[in-house]
């Protein structure tokens, strides 16, 4: 029988990290995220517009870029009413943005097909299902605090490690913070909220009532390479959570077979160390410290293949949309749900 290792520090991951680190393949260097400016005006969305929307016909909804950079196309209330509902329950959409494309459209087709339903229609019958799953309104109401605005912030992370780990990997601002906190991208927070100023403690925001869901143990994970996306299933072969993921590229391709998790660590911290990496950030060792805007974000699961792990983003609007360079890659919240109910052992198969 093998031996695993048991459940790791964050301190001690970072000669785990190196695949992952490095600057995504086929994509240009990270940017600072989009900045809010007084001259473009937003798109404006009312909850009330969410809570009975449906939503439009698939030719006329709006979709975000291909490499799922910040937009500010104005948001479908249906969608936003799809995607909060889908969060609730097991079958993930990724970030909630109001904008149609392939993560919302697995999340349903995962959810039909686990429901007997079939098919990747979302129509007023989907949207009643799923409602009556999940009690309440989907919009709730937040009042901003002292600690959301109090930080500590850093600054907008690119392609420089030393520049980062100089800095941090915490959040830019509060609005990034928030926008996390409810999964929701930048824009679709401030087209919910136009006109307000998330830095200042005691401004009420308009936001999705989502729910940090706790998963059962999860006895196996499947990760679908073609798909981008993740499965977990428990020890009866049920299926408990579906994921849109980002997973590998052609010059660093994910795994194939099957690997094992030995264990998780929050808020790891990165190490680039030029002796040990196949890609060139530099000469010198670089160590960014713990934080969400981490390189490999707020959690790891180590896997037993060295230096490969599933693990959170900066960046939750490019799950699935931009390549990796080996790992699989969710937003923080859904890495941060399935590492809650993962233990040494699990079985994690890539298909």
């Amino acid at each position: 029988m093998p031996v695993y290792r048991p459940l790791l520090a964050a301190a001690g991951l970072s000669a785990l990290l190196a695949a992952c680190g490095a600057p995504d393949p086929e994509t240009p260097a990270a940017q600072p995220p989009a900045q809010a400016s007084a001259s473009t005006p937003m798109a404006v969305i009312t909850a009330q517009q969410i809570e009975t929307a449906v939503p439009m016909a698939p030719d006329q909804m709006p979709t975000p870029p291909a490499d799922g950079a910040q937009t500010r196309t104005a948001p479908d209330p249906g969608l936003v009413r799809l995607q909060i509902l889908l969060d609730r329950s097991p079958y993930s959409p990724g970030i909630i943005d109001g904008l149609a494309g392939e993560n919302t459209r697995q999340a349903v087709a995962a959810y039909r097909k686990a429901n007997n339903l079939g098919g990747d229609t979302i129509d007023a019958a989907l949207l009643e299902r799923l409602a009556g799953e999940v009690q309440g309104p989907v919009m709730t109401t937040y009042v901003v605090t002292e600690a959301d605005v109090a930080g500590p912030f850093s600054p907008p992370a690119t392609s420089d490690l030393q520049a980062q780990a100089a800095g941090g990997a915490n959040y830019v601002n509060a609005r990034e913070a928030l926008a996390e906190r409810f999964h929701v991208s930048e824009a679709l927070l401030e087209a919910l909220n136009p006109g307000v100023d998330f830095s200042r403690a005691g401004q009420r925001l308009v936001v999705p009532a989502v729910a940090d869901q706790t998963l059962t143990e999860v006895a196996r994970i499947v990760v679908d390479k073609t798909e981008k996306s993740l499965r977990a299933f428990d020890g009866s072969g049920k299926l408990i959570a579906f994921y849109p993921a980002t997973i590998g590229s052609t010059q660093r391709p994910a795994p194939s077979g099957a690997l094992r998790v030995l264990g998780v660590a929050k808020n790891p911290d990165y190490t680039y160390d030029p002796d040990k990496l196949s890609y060139d950030r530099g000469d010198e060792k670089v160590v960014v410290p713990p934080g969400p805007n981490n390189p490999v974000g707020s959690v790891w699961i180590d896997l037993s293949r060295e230096s490969y792990g599933i693990h959170g983003t900066p960046e939750p609007s490019k799950i699935s949309k931009t390549a990796s360079n080996g790992c699989i890659r969710l937003t923080n919240w859904d890495a941060q749900q399935l590492a809650a109910a993962v233990k040494p052992g699990v079985v994690v198969e890539f298909v």
